[in-house]
């Protein structure tokens, strides 16, 4: 019994251990650095970002009143959100004909999937990347100063990812701004083929709310100022930047030498 329970102690702390060694080899104080806090920013706001986005919904509807009846009045709500293919969104016209009672199945106007799923797509990937990069900054920040190849990957990474930060933020905000002219209530109503008959009264109903989206947008554009401000800490680490400053202090210390020269002839 007593070997078994003393073989059974080591392999029960060995995880433990582990995990304990790992969190002792994470240096916390590069968190104070910039380039270390700018990542947790990096992090978070990706969260906000795709978030934000991906959790959006809402609701636009309109009323039909036929043949200028109280009675008759129909109402008319369409729920929408992410990835905003509105041309899939269906809802049921009413067609205000006492002869044919059924209604007519219509759809919203508008495919705004591409910069939307694009916006979504590019804060996942900043997640992951932010997150990895991270750790190994905190982990492993010996290769990442000794071996110069990591800061040069690091720093292409940040500037891609600068790029399409602007591109992402920029397209989705353009196609946000088509999905809020598709999906006011006035839009709804001119759609319907029975709004513009005699004896109809089409009226606008609920108006969708987009201030998530809009946030949404709102933290793209500072995931954009983020990562743009974040390529200059990375090329600090680079050997370019090394590079330069040999280059901008060689000429300085010939420059001294000649003086010092000509002041002992």
């Amino acid at each position: 019994m007593s070997s078994t329970e003393s073989s059974s102690r080591p392999a029960d702390k060995s995880p433990r251990q582990q995990v304990d060694r790992l969190l002792v080899g994470l240096r916390w104080r590069r968190l104070e650095e910039p380039l270390g806090f700018i990542k947790v920013l990096q992090w978070l706001f990706a969260i906000f970002a795709f978030g934000c986005c991906g959790s959006y919904s809402g609701e636009t509807g309109a009323t039909v009143r036929c043949n200028n009846d109280a009675k008759d009045v129909s109402s008319i709500i369409v729920s929408f959100g992410y990835p905003f293919r509105l041309n899939r969104v269906q809802y049921e016209m009413p067609l205000c004909d006492d002869s044919d009672p059924n209604s007519k199945t219509m759809h919203l106007m508008g495919d705004f999937s591409a910069p939307a799923e694009f916006f979504v797509t590019l804060g996942i990937f900043s997640f992951f990347y932010t997150m990895a990069a991270l750790v190994f900054y905190l982990r492993f920040h010996n290769l990442y100063t000794e071996n110069k190849r990591f800061p040069l990957v690091d720093f292409c990474v940040t500037v891609s990812f600068t790029f399409f930060w602007l591109v992402a933020a920029a397209a989705w905000g353009k196609g946000l701004t088509d999905a809020k002219g598709a999906t006011q209530p006035s839009s709804l109503t001119a759609a319907m083929s029975v709004c513009h008959g005699e004896n109809v009264e089409c009226s606008a109903g609920a108006t969708p709310s987009m201030g998530l989206a809009n946030i949404s947008v709102l933290f793209g554009f500072i995931n954009f100022l983020l990562w743009a401000g974040n390529c200059w800490f990375v090329f600090k680490e680079t050997p370019w930047y090394g590079q330069n400053q040999d280059q901008g202090q060689g000429p300085s210390q010939e420059s001294a030498a000649e003086q010092g020269a000509v002041e002992k002839q």
